[in-house]
């Protein structure tokens, strides 16, 4: 018997070695087990400074969390609830109220005006010929109860004044030598009903101190295409208590302030009249209108139009027809809205005020303001400079409408170029590849082009005479600086200023910058004068202040499309001053 005991033995070392063994592996398995993220998550009250513990061991409990828009099995969303009318509306007056997150902001609702109510806790501290100190909640009667005093009333009784209402209470028992100080530590969280024309309506916790606009945000805030921002309603017991005007809010910060209590309602009503807005304003939005003889001029104050506006156009419907009308600004403050009628603020006088800019070599100011109509010689006329550092000869003017049209043609044969180069055809696979080939480079070249911005140039000075022309918005005069340079560039070995040599012609010049690079234009030089002017030619006789431009050549032999190549390598050299490799 006694060896098969001692077999037995050794049977259950061996099993409680290996049970010891899976318990130790299995608590390894729950140390490393993660909790996954979703509504509901584990939390270690450990790491906190208030964290109960037992024997040691942090005890564990669930956190709740927001869904962050998650929607649970069998729940819709509000925007498959709620459809539009699709009709094109700018948002209401006051979306964005709704827009922040300030409904996960809690506040404690411990205010001065906060009404006491039954569940709130209150701390009493007694001390002097009676030491007391106490945490008592109020009873659903309203009152609290301390020993040897008895209950107290407490109920609706302000924040502010509870430490006076016990204080009495107390001193009709202990009339001396004991002090007093009473402090309310929590409020009694309430239920408030979110109704009417809101995303999410229904039943809503908070404090009584929380604001209307932290329950309509919680209840996802006004629906945008059928509630009112202007008759928002708080109910209690079926009985209106009072009426909010979210506008108020949004143009003055007057919120109504108020205690809500379990039961009450907010009710957002159905929206009122509507005039949509756009055009030259501040608030381009959707403003409900209040009574039936509502004027422009309120909705001015609402829209904030800019200074410049001019004109106000009404789209709507009188006596079931189709109505518009175009208003001068002032008669528009006088006219009367209805529901659906569309603004649009609209800026429609043409500037008689030009806004003209000097560049160059002057004296005085920048800019001028002058009167529609103005020509050069008046404008020059009121510019100083110094003859002998102004070029005044060679003046000429940058305009805006010029540049665009010159951008306009540098895209036109661009678009030309390309349309040649994709569509011309091949007899074989070899001339495929080449097409392939050219209509890679011209893209590169395309884009290239593409990226030039034209200076707009217009000249107006030749041999000594400047044209007396029209001035336009926007015009920048120039006054060149006289100058004792040429500026050599483009396919030259090394782009560089010259001194001014009158015995010097261009191919001087262009030998001392290096001379030709291998993919220049020997034959056509380009000269841009002071003034403006374009100039070809290797016999041009150069001035100072000049600038020497050598193109670059386009070779026959492996591009096609040349002619157009070429066109545009001059049209951008005179547009912009610049040479496109």
């Amino acid at each position: 018997m006694y060896p098969f005991y001692s077999q037995l033995k050794s049977i259950t070392l061996i099993l409680t070695a290996g049970l010891l063994f899976s318990a130790l592996s299995y608590a390894d398995e729950l140390q490393s087990f993660e909790v996954p993220n979703n509504s509901l998550s584990l939390q270690s009250l450990a790491e906190g400074s208030n964290a109960p513990a037992t024997n040691g061991v942090p005890v564990e409990q669930y956190v709740p969390q927001p869904r962050t828009g998650l929607l649970l099995p069998g729940e819709a969303a509000a925007s498959d609830l709620l459809p539009t009318s699709g009709e094109s509306f700018p948002p209401p007056y006051g979306a964005n109220l709704f827009a922040g997150g300030y409904e996960t902001e809690r506040f404690d609702g411990l205010n001065d005006d906060y009404l006491i109510a039954a569940g709130d806790k209150l701390s009493i501290w007694l001390w002097g010929a009676v030491n007391l100190a106490q945490v008592v909640t109020v009873d659903n009667q309203g009152n609290i109860f301390l020993p040897n005093i008895g209950p107290i009333q407490v109920a609706n009784v302000k924040a502010s004044q509870i430490n006076v209402v016990v204080t009495e209470k107390i001193r009709t028992v202990y009339k001396k030598s004991v002090n007093i100080y009473v402090n309310l530590l929590t409020a009694t969280p309430v239920s408030v009903y979110v109704s009417g024309a809101v995303v999410r309506p229904g039943q809503y916790a908070g404090v009584s101190a929380d604001s209307v606009l932290y329950y309509l945000k919680r209840a996802g805030g006004v629906d945008s295409e059928r509630g009112s921002y202007r008759n928002i309603k708080v109910l209690r017991k079926g009985q209106v208590i009072s009426t909010v005007d979210l506008y108020a809010f949004l143009r003055k910060g007057m919120l109504v302030g108020f205690n809500f209590k379990d039961g009450d309602v907010i009710l957002v009503e159905q929206q009122q009249p509507t005039v949509s807005v756009s055009g030259k304003v501040k608030n381009p939005f959707r403003f409900e209108i209040q009574g039936q003889n509502i004027t422009g001029a309120e909705i001015e104050s609402l829209a904030k139009p800019f200074a410049k506006v001019s004109h106000v156009g009404i789209v709507g419907t009188r006596r079931s027809q189709p109505f518009s009308i175009y208003l001068p600004f002032d008669k528009f403050k006088s006219f009367k809205l209805q529901d659906g009628d569309k603004l649009i603020f609209n800026d429609d006088l043409r500037a008689q005020v030009l806004d003209v800019q000097i560049s160059g070599s002057y004296l005085g100011p920048s800019y001028y303001a002058l009167s529609k109509g103005t020509r050069l010689h008046t404008l020059l006329a009121h510019i100083g400079i110094e003859k002998d550092l102004a070029d005044y000869h060679s003046i000429y003017i940058l305009r805006k409408s010029v540049a665009e049209r010159q951008k306009d043609m540098i895209e036109q044969s661009l678009q030309r170029l390309e349309r040649s180069v994709f569509t011309a055809p091949a007899s074989s696979d070899g001339e495929a590849t080449i097409r392939a080939r050219e209509a890679e480079m011209v893209l590169r070249f395309t884009e290239r082009a593409r990226k030039i911005e034209p200076l707009g140039k217009v000249v107006v000075s030749d041999n000594e005479l400047v044209a007396n022309i029209l001035l336009e918005q926007g015009d920048v005069v120039v006054i060149p600086p006289k100058s004792d340079l040429i500026q050599v560039g483009g396919e030259v070995i090394m782009p560089q200023a010259l001194v001014y040599n009158p015995d010097a012609s261009v191919k001087d010049y262009i030998a001392w910058a290096g001379g030709y690079t291998e993919r220049a234009n020997y034959e056509r030089p380009l000269i841009v004068r002071a003034n403006g002017l374009i100039e070809f030619g290797s016999e041009a006789q150069l001035k100072p202040g000049d600038q020497l431009l050598i193109l670059p050549r386009v070779d026959a032999k492996t591009m096609q499309a040349v002619k157009d190549i070429t066109q545009i390598i001059y049209q951008i050299a005179v547009a912009a001053n610049v040479v496109l490799n």
